[in-house]
Parts: structure tokens; sequence; C-alpha cells
């Protein structure tokens, strides 16, 4: 009888995992595609905030440019990372979204979205992802402050390289009464981008549209190998 109960329970568990897996599965299933478009929607969102639709003509979610692993560091990207790419009528690309993580902020990495016009100046920043205080840190975040808007317009030389930091620092960049931290590592990253792009413009202002693009564009467009242009480091 003990044996029996014994298999008798094992059955009922297996049937219980397997029931278990199944619905899992299911579920996997039935929700990643909404997922997938709930995360699409708010990247387009922030992507659009930076360079809105009426100065660009493509996808920026598909159509990329890869940044090479020699670079990730610069830019606080362990994993790497896509630029996105703004192009108008003509195919050119005027301006350019690059994603980058402050690791030094007061609670942990900022994650940002920079956006770059062709002539260097700073089309937006964003704060996509953060851990700060709310109330103090949390205020590099569009919708408590407008604090992140002061970077619209700047470049590598407005203002001088010695200025890019926070007034506390000798800078141009306000901080926050209390917290300091924050926007020392936000400004600190942007400008990190700022170089980034400057180093490798005429790589990235030429990028052809990507393989993803065209195949969203027109499907049944040749395949090509997708090969990019390398970057130069440091």
């Amino acid at each position: 009888m003990l044996k029996q109960s014994m298999a008798t329970n094992a059955a009922v568990l297996t049937l219980f995992a397997l029931v278990t897996a199944g619905t899992l599965a299911v579920t996997q299933v039935t929700t990643r595609e909404p997922i997938e478009r709930a995360i699409r929607a708010a990247s387009a969102k922030a992507l659009l905030e930076i360079i809105p639709l009426d100065r660009h003509s493509n996808d920026l979610l598909v159509d990329t440019y890869p940044i090479p692993k020699v670079f990730w560091n610069q830019l606080g990207l362990p994993q790497g990372g896509d630029i996105n790419l703004a192009r108008g009528e003509d195919g050119k690309i005027s301006a350019v979204i690059v994603p980058a993580v402050a690791p030094d902020g007061y609670s942990g990495p900022i994650q940002l979205l920079v956006g770059v016009n062709r002539d260097g100046t700073i089309a937006g920043v964003r704060v996509t992802g953060h851990s700060e205080t709310p109330g103090l840190g949390d205020k590099v975040e569009l919708k408590k402050s407008d604090w992140i808007l002061q970077f619209d317009g700047l470049s590598l030389k407005n203002p001088p390289a010695y200025e890019w930091k926070v007034q506390k620092d000798g800078g141009v960049f306000d901080q926050f009464t209390g917290a300091t931290i924050t926007p020392r590592a936000v400004v600190n990253e942007v400008r990190q981008v700022l170089e980034f792009v400057a180093q490798n413009h005429q790589k990235i202002f030429s990028a052809p549209i990507s393989k993803r693009a065209v195949e969203v564009e027109n499907p049944e467009a040749e395949k090509t190998d997708g090969a990019q242009p390398e970057m130069e480091q440091n």
C-alpha cells in the first residue's frame, strides 16, 4: 500500500508540474506580443520626445547603428546598444539618439537617451530609468522638473569643456538643493556621449539604412550582410 501511495503521489506531482509548465508556456506566448508592443510604444515615446515626427521620415526604432564594444564602457553600456538614426526626406541622417548609462548616480545607474544633431548640438536628453531619491534625485525626470531641458542646444563648445560640470564643481549646470551627485552623474555622461559622437561623427552620420529598416519597409528586398563601418577608438 505504501509503494502504491507513493507512486500515486508521484504521478499527481508529475501531472501538476506538467499542467503548471503548460500554463506558464501558454501565458508567456499570449502575453509576449502585448508586452513587446508596450515596450515598443514606450521606446517610441521617448525617442519622439527628443526628435519629433516633423524632424524625420524614417522609423527610429528600426533604423539603427550598433555601438562597437570598444565604446560600451565609455557610454556605460555593459550589454551594448544601438544608436537610433533620424533621416530626412533625402535619406540623410539629421540627428541620432544614443543610449547611455551614468553609473555613478546617488542610488545607482541612471539610464539616458541623448539626442545629438548633425552639427553637434544636443537635440534633447531624457532619463529612461533610475533609482534616485523621490523628491530629490528624481528631478532628472522631465515629469518631475524641467532640469533636463537645460541641455537642449548645447555642445562641446557651448559651454567650453572646462564648464561641463555642475555649479558646485565650478561648471555651469544647475544642481538640486540637497542633491548634487545625481545631476553631476548626468552631466558627466551627457558629455561622454557628445565626445563619442564627435569622435565618430563621419561614420555615424553616413551610416547606411539598417538591414532591419530595409526589411520592414520592403519585406521582399534582397538581403544584405548588414555590415557597418568600423569606428575609431581612443
